[in-house]
């Protein structure tokens, strides 16, 4: 949150890997006029490929969505194991005690066992172990993980009063939503797109822009700062004016509360 401000934000998202953990203590720790933005961003699966939701302003006690979050963030430690089991085969010096140590209370999750791949001297980078050689998806180490539908983790979203937006659809990674995807998700509900992200290329943005204007979806964007794994880049990318104004119009109720 401070980074946040330094950066001259007047909005910021709090979306962590399914879950919600983090808001007390970023709402704590605002600062001036910075308002937080709450979220989560949530595991579905298309197709058998992973898919990124952006969900905000929901209640986080709706019962439905979050016993679907907790057997998300379940499944993520034993996925993370198995990945851990599989490095081993390979030769990789990794064990679950140095990535527990590195998650803490964090949910686990694929850039915790990158951070322990580096520190291991396996890979050079944390990044470098996104690759097929490792845990990058189809790679020789990677794991599935339990994910809901895309439209479930809509619907479920909308009754907890709150509004889904698809994370980086185009953003160069082993497979991308066409705009028939995106519109078929439009009709359950989907709330937004994001089209300014560090991975979409000025051509993605400006279909992605035209695309969200066609189907009637808020454009949003963010900076995805994964910390170490990233680089520190909050504030790296910005969404347009109204964006936030509209995604709160769009909440229900509850959501707005929040």
């Amino acid at each position: 949150m401070r980074n946040a401000a330094a950066a001259g934000l007047d909005v910021v998202a709090l979306t962590d890997h399914d879950t919600t953990a983090g808001h007390r203590a970023a709402r704590a720790a605002l600062t001036g006029s910075l308002i937080l933005l709450p979220g989560m961003e949530l595991s579905s699966e298309l197709a058998g490929r992973s898919v990124h939701l952006l969900t905000y302003l929901f209640d986080p006690g709706y019962p439905e969505l979050a016993t679907q979050t907790a057997r998300i963030r379940d499944d993520r430690v034993l996925r993370a194991q198995a990945m851990v089991g599989r490095l081993g085969e390979l030769g990789a010096a990794v064990s679950w005690a140095q990535v527990a140590a590195i998650a803490g209370d964090s949910v686990v999750g694929r850039p915790h066992i990158a951070r322990a791949m580096a520190q291991a001297g396996v890979v050079a980078e944390p990044a470098d172990a996104f690759s097929k050689d490792w845990i990058g998806d189809g790679g020789r180490a990677y794991v599935d993980k339990y994910a809901v539908a895309p439209a479930l983790a809509i619907s479920l979203v909308r009754a907890a009063g709150g509004v889904t937006v698809l994370a980086h659809p185009r953003a160069g990674r082993d497979w991308e939503l066409s705009d028939q995807q995106i519109a078929d998700l439009a009709q359950a509900g989907l709330a937004g797109v994001e089209v300014w992200h560090p991975d979409h290329d000025q051509a993605a943005r400006a279909a992605l822009l035209g695309l969200a204007a066609d189907l009637g979806l808020i454009p949003t964007g963010g900076s995805d700062d994964h910390g170490q794994l990233t680089g520190y880049r909050i504030g790296s990318e910005l969404a347009a004016a109204d964006s936030y104004d509209r995604l709160l119009a769009a909440a229900g109720p509850a959501g707005r509360g929040q």
